[in-house]
């Protein structure tokens, strides 16, 4: 179905505000629900994060009152999105299981939209996170059976395996090659441009997850694995962030986001099997497609352009959730022994890279290769969930 959010009109944004009781939404219920179900509610807080902290930024940037004020109402609103979808959430899931399923979310929407993208060299950025990713849920899913004695297929299900990745004390490198080169903001095509704002917001809700959780845990290697993992995320941002045009103004980058949320709302929408959470993501689509026309606005009255010089006419077709099994194999065969140099990959270990390993490990095993060990000593083997044979790479096979 074609759907064109410029076009559409939504709920009038003085009739968006919600009471508490409305906002007080009931939770997802974790034994029951659709691993995807978790996943899309996991991807729009981040998108939304992203949305209300940009909003923010351009407050801070802008001078006229107005504008501000215009700002502000939009924000608010967005920040009541944030917390009815956050709030689907379950209190009953610890900060483990969460965890892998943010990380559920980061391999399969990564993969997803590798596959879809139609850019080269941005199709490989993504090919190269995702298997780090990948990784971060396999060391995630060990410390779980380590620390509460469940195993990760009771969140992932069988839609997402669980094996080694590019090994994480590999994803350490020097900050300087972790800048990509942008996109052309003029000749890119726009579905570039959602899937890396969607990426970078999704990446970035991750990282401020991982820097305020995981000092919650008791456990010193629990501790230790979020800080090193942490990191990580912090580089997959900046790989991220750098790919999008740092040419696009204030009101370029203000549609994108309302846009971008029109299509996200309107995916998940279509694809929902809760029909609880499916009436969300209606009702939140129908608040964002005023949204997007105030940023219209606001982007015709301070640069006299159309968006339509910006945006797709037409929403591409849906983002979807779905398993990536053997996409994600065919990388792990030809891709897990990458590395980046400046805004390129090479597959040999380089000066730079070198350094920057010895640096952060300082001559010992990062957290990341103990939590594996320790999972051994306990249990004798260790943790995976491996659905289509043995993984592609022989030295990565289980001894």
């Amino acid at each position: 179905m074609t759907f064109n959010p410029l076009q559409q009109r939504g709920i009038p944004l003085d009739r968006q505000l919600r009471n508490w009781r409305e906002l007080d939404v009931d939770p997802i219920d974790p034994d029951h629900c659709d691993p995807y179900t978790r996943c899309r509610i996991i991807t729009m807080n981040g998108i939304e994060v992203e949305a209300i902290l940009f909003s923010h930024q351009l407050a801070r940037h802008t001078l006229d009152p107005e504008i501000k004020r215009q700002l502000a109402r939009t924000r608010y609103i967005e920040a009541q999105q944030q917390k009815v979808v956050n709030w689907l959430l379950p209190g009953t899931s610890s900060v483990l299981e969460t965890t892998i399923a943010y990380e559920q979310v980061a391999v399969d929407l990564t993969a997803w939209v590798a596959r879809m993208e139609p850019d080269p060299y941005l199709k490989q950025a993504y090919q190269f996170g995702v298997l780090e990713d990948f990784d971060h849920l396999y060391r995630y899913a060990n410390l779980y059976e380590m620390i509460e004695h469940r195993k990760a297929e009771s969140i992932v299900d069988q839609l997402t395996e669980v094996m080694p990745g590019r090994p994480t004390k590999f994803h350490h490198r020097d900050p300087v090659d972790n800048v990509r080169d942008p996109y052309d903001r003029t000749r890119v095509d726009p579905l570039s441009k959602l899937h890396a704002l969607t990426i970078m917001s999704s990446e970035q809700q991750t990282m401020n997850f991982y820097m305020n959780t995981g000092p919650t845990y008791m456990e010193p290697i629990a501790r230790q694995l979020y800080q090193e993992i942490g990191l990580i995320e912090e580089e997959h941002v900046t790989h991220y962030e750098s790919l999008v045009d740092q040419g696009e103004s204030w009101w370029e980058q203000l549609v994108n986001h309302e846009y971008n949320e029109c299509y996200l709302y309107h995916s998940f929408m279509e694809q929902e099997s809760d029909p609880k959470v499916k009436a969300i993501w209606e009702l939140h689509l129908n608040m964002e497609l005023e949204h997007l026309h105030t940023a219209c606005e606001l982007l015709r009255a301070n640069e006299g352009r159309d968006p339509e010089e910006i945006v797709a006419p037409q929403l591409p077709n849906v983002l979807t959730f779905e398993p990536n099994k053997a996409y994600l194999r065919e990388l792990l065969d030809t891709q897990i022994d990458l590395t980046t140099l400046g805004a390129g990959y090479v597959r040999e270990a380089h000066e730079r890279f070198e350094q920057m390993q010895a640096a952060i490990h300082g001559g010992e095993e990062p957290p990341s290769e103990r939590v594996m060990a320790q999972h051994q000593e306990m249990f004798g083997r260790e943790y995976r969930l491996v659905t289509e044979g043995e993984h592609p790479d022989p030295a990565l096979r289980e001894k």
